[in-house]
């Protein structure tokens, strides 16, 4: 594993999609200023503006080689596609070398080992440092684990799931096993898309317009469940109670996971990215933390899980 990753990553997938490249230009200013050293993107964000904003700001900053830029290949994840997406990203991003290169979900009509063949062929050839997935299962991240020490293929040194209160299913296996077999965990999503930061009510019509929810109607289908609500009123009670923001105690609870490498911040605005910082410097107290470990959203439901 050749990227230092720092606590917190930069998720670059509201470029180019939900803000312009000046508003994104400020936002990586402000990452880089703070210390956060990866910048996470994909070519399928804003049909590839999120890395032409990325590419452009890195050689405007002259920051090329000081920021790790981890970006993934939608499918189909043919050794064809890998490589062709590959060239069509270091374009974009103006790179000759991508820092992490990802598989960005499992694709179930591709064999895992030609894709492994693709990623294979990218890291050998040094345009590649790291390989990875994106939104793999812990048993689909081991399948592709085992397949690289039987054919002697690259294997992937970075996974990245999903973690947040309302998402804890890496808590059971995932993180064990990539600790077990020493892959890095880069989560992403640490306010459900927004979700935990209480805006949403249970009626789908009062979504607000522009939010992310409006922009990605699939996060209802994911998060606009009872037990997920009970989380946010877990947290509307607890903020009220510390006097801390629903979201600075979500993101908290996530940054102080101590198997988790590095947490991807996704972000529309400087502020949002402060927040993160804000409460990367002023963890959680080890109590609180240690409360919310047990919160779950089926309790008032009669204990069912």
């Amino acid at each position: 594993m050749n990227i230092r990753l720092s606590k917190i990553g930069l998720g670059c997938v509201t470029f180019g999609r939900e803000i312009d490249e000046s508003q994104s230009f400020a936002i990586m200013d402000y990452a880089a200023e703070h210390g956060i050293t990866v910048f996470d993107t994909a070519e399928a964000y804003g049909g590839g503006a999120s890395e032409r904003i990325i590419g452009d700001w890195l050689r405007s900053r002259g920051m090329v080689g000081k920021i790790a830029v981890v970006t993934k290949v939608f499918k189909k994840l043919t050794k064809e596609r890998i490589k062709e997406a590959l060239s069509q990203s270091r374009e974009r991003l103006g790179l000759d070398v991508i820092d992490g290169y990802l598989l960005h979900f499992f694709d179930e009509t591709t064999p895992l080992e030609e894709s492994l063949e693709g990623l294979t062929i990218a890291a050998e050839s040094g345009v590649v440092r790291v390989a990875g997935c994106s939104n793999f299962s812990a048993e689909q991240l081991n399948r592709a684990l085992d397949l690289s020490e039987q054919k002697g293929l690259v294997r992937f040194g970075l996974v990245q799931p999903i973690y947040n209160l309302t998402a804890r299913d890496i808590e059971q296996d995932m993180l064990w096993d990539a600790a077990e077999r020493r892959v890095e965990v880069v989560t992403f999503s640490p306010l459900g898309a927004g979700f935990l930061c209480g805006k949403y009510s249970a009626s789908r019509e009062t979504i607000p317009k522009g939010s992310r929810f409006d922009v990605i109607p699939g996060h209802v289908d994911i998060y606009f469940k009872p037990e997920n609500f009970r989380i946010v009123e877990k947290l509307r009670a607890k903020s009220e109670e510390t006097g801390l923001s629903m979201s600075r105690l979500a993101m908290g609870w996530v940054m102080a996971n101590p198997m988790i490498s590095s947490v991807l911040v996704g972000a529309r605005s400087v502020d949002q990215v402060a927040a993160a910082v804000e409460t990367l410097n002023s963890p959680l107290p080890s109590d609180l933390k240690r409360e919310m470990d047990r919160w779950t959203g089926a309790e008032e439901a009669g204990g069912l899980s």
